[in-house]
């Protein structure tokens, strides 16, 4: 039986799904000898809460990541990986 996503749910995923991609984007801008590492540690967030029902911890999850993710697009900008 296939399961089905409601419109709240599936917008949620779009959200993680976005977040997940900016995140590998500003990764390609760390320096070469720590993309793998950066990579594989965001990965394993994202897996580690991969089947994860519950919207309102989804949504802080989605606020943390952003913030993270900020702020190492911030140390990347004054260490001059833009």
């Amino acid at each position: 039986m296939a399961h089905f996503m409601d419109l709240r749910a599936f917008i949620l995923r779009a959200r993680v799904l976005k977040l997940y991609s900016q995140a590998l984007r500003i990764i390609r801008r760390a320096p070469e000898h720590a993309r793998d590492e950066l990579r594989q540690a965001t990965r394993a967030e994202f897996e580690k809460y991969r089947h994860c029902d519950d919207k309102q911890k989804i949504r802080f999850l989605l606020s943390e990541g952003r913030q993270r993710l900020k702020g190492l697009d911030e140390l990347l900008d004054m260490t001059g990986h833009s």
